[in-house]
């Protein structure tokens, strides 16, 4: 917990005029985004720290921030950036930072994610999982030739690193500020307490409860070409509300003004509340149930698709996603290039799974656990109604399910240790390139977590690994079909819906644009007085 927000003189009820409060669903389960994957803390990294390249807001454009500008080698093995000067960090009662922002910073936030002589490594736990999926497998090393220019050397070529820099996951932070807290024999405070060079400083977190910001006056964006990311009030809190029948009553009565992730089935309401409007986008999403292939009965593919086909997904969407979503067999989403149309889901036949189950030794049955998401998602609006549908669907073939959730930290940290047999995952894209989340299903994503059902296909990591060698997109676009294909045939996994995203804020609210790639930006928006 950060010390000290506690002093503020402001509540967590009716806003002031000056402190925008955001109902989110969940606590981040780490606040320096370089140890997660989750959303929910690539919201936190957002307010409070900048990667060297950032996306468009509400787009998909690579645009400078802390790079003023980069050149890329003709070989693809050697990206160069230029650093933006007089960009100041945040401070603390216990650390004053004595320069500004500068490659010694940006060595470090990076080495820390590969290098294991790094004193800092092993601290918070020492996982990087968007390090280790997206920039790991080129990285050779990351050096300064300056103080304003770093050099990223690659092992080979990675047509989606600089879309990949954009993520949370890779803020620069400051090294000053590590090295104070190690001296203090305190590296976990550098995590715990974070200070970067965002539009906002985090100033408290309760767990469950709230997080506290305040804007960081000396942020660089005013006068460094991007004031839209500037912050616009003087306060903000994320309300951490998990119900999001509450986040909505929260929003009506004015408690919050942006709720998050709203329920579908709340929509129509919502739309018909004066002083509420409903912005909403396509959302580069994925959703799936996922098997543990490396386990019996699992193991079996005719027991995956048996699960796969008895499992009645229209009756599924129409009561969860509620026309949020469609039925989809492709691992990329129709909101992004490298979506393969030409799959389809597989049609409903409980009668051909129980004969699947038989034919594969298991004609009574078996039982299993079924693991819940316990938060509110665009790709999964609701993990628990999703659970019992699909208890109730296997229940018709000798399949028992049990149902599992844990608090969204927990949940995700049990996940990726490999607790979960079937489980439900999913999430949106941090950057618009398909390798993202694809690379989620490969075999080197098995040892850090994110490879959930432990499906190791030559064949599909293979073609995931040529496509993000070559630079010509239609090439990609075709290699990743071929792989959605592989995925499809083998069924490590079966897809829920592509998505549409929602927002729900309050007509006062101004500069609020809906952004589904990474963190949510809340500089720029401001409040009608």
């Amino acid at each position: 917990m950060i010390a000290g927000g506690a002093a503020l003189a402001l509540g967590v009820g009716v806003a002031r005029a000056d402190t925008l409060v955001v109902c989110s669903e969940a606590s981040p389960d780490a606040l320096n985004s370089a140890l997660t994957d989750s959303n929910t803390s690539f919201d936190v990294s957002e307010q409070i720290a900048d990667r060297l390249v950032e996306m468009e807001i509400g787009g998909s454009k690579v645009i400078p921030a802390l790079a003023e500008s980069w050149t890329i080698s003709p070989d693809g093995l050697r990206y160069t950036f230029k650093l933006r000067h007089g960009v100041k960090f945040q401070s603390s009662d216990k650390f004053k930072p004595t320069r500004e922002m500068n490659a010694d910073d940006v060595v470090f936030s990076f080495t820390r994610m590969y290098d294991k002589a790094n004193s800092y490594h092993s601290v918070s736990g020492s996982t990087y999982p968007m390090f280790d999926d997206f920039v790991a497998p080129a990285l050779k090393a990351v050096s300064r030739t300056s103080d304003d220019t770093v050099v990223f050397d690659l092992k080979v070529p990675s047509a989606s690193l600089l879309s990949a820099l954009t993520v949370q996951s890779f803020s620069i932070w400051p090294a000053e500020y590590a090295a104070a807290m190690e001296k203090a024999g305190t590296p976990d405070q550098f995590d715990q307490a974070p200070l970067g060079t965002g539009p906002f400083q985090l100033v408290q977190y309760q767990k469950d409860s709230l997080l506290r910001f305040r804007a960081f006056q000396d942020f660089w964006g005013e006068k460094g070409g991007m004031p839209q990311r500037a912050a616009k009030v003087e306060q903000m809190v994320f309300s951490i509300t998990k119900d999001p029948a509450v986040r909505f009553a929260k929003l009506r009565t004015g408690e919050c003004q942006v709720a998050r992730y709203p329920n579908p089935a709340d929509l129509p309401a919502m739309r018909a509340t004066a002083g509420i409007v409903v912005p909403e986008a396509p959302v580069a999403a994925e959703s799936m149930l996922a098997f543990r292939v490396d386990k019996k009965p699992f193991s079996d593919r005719r027991v995956r698709e048996a699960l796969a086909i008895s499992i009645d997904f229209n009756a599924l969407l129409a009561a969860v996603f509620q026309g949020s979503g469609v039925p989809t067999a492709s691992l990329v989403p129709s909101a992004l290039w490298g979506h393969n149309g030409t799959l389809k889901p597989r049609p409903y036949d409980p009668a051909r799974a129980k004969a699947l189950l038989a034919e594969a030794g298991y004609p009574n049955g078996f039982s299993t656990d079924l693991w819940a998401i316990p938060v509110t998602r665009a790709y999964m609006p609701n993990g628990r109604l999703t659970a019992e549908l699909i208890q109730a669907d296997w229940a018709k073939i000798g399949v028992t399910a049990k149902i599992v959730t844990y608090e969204w930290g927990e949940f995700l940290r049990r996940r990726r240790a490999g607790e979960a047999d079937v489980t439900m995952m999913g999430g949106t894209w941090d950057y618009p390139d398909p390798s993202e989340l694809l690379v989620w299903n490969t075999c080197d994503a098995i040892p850090g977590g994110n490879n959930v059902s432990h499906w190791c296909n030559k064949e599909f990591s293979d073609l995931i690994q040529q496509a993000d060698v070559v630079t010509d997109q239609s090439e990609r676009a075709r290699l990743y079909e071929k792989a959605q294909e592989v995925f499809h045939n083998e069924i490590p996994g079966v897809m829920f819906a592509d998505v549409k995203g929602f927002a729900a804020v309050r007509d006062n609210v101004q500069g609020f644009k809906l952004h589904f790639l990474g963190g949510q930006p809340f500089g720029g928006v401001s409040l009608k007085p």
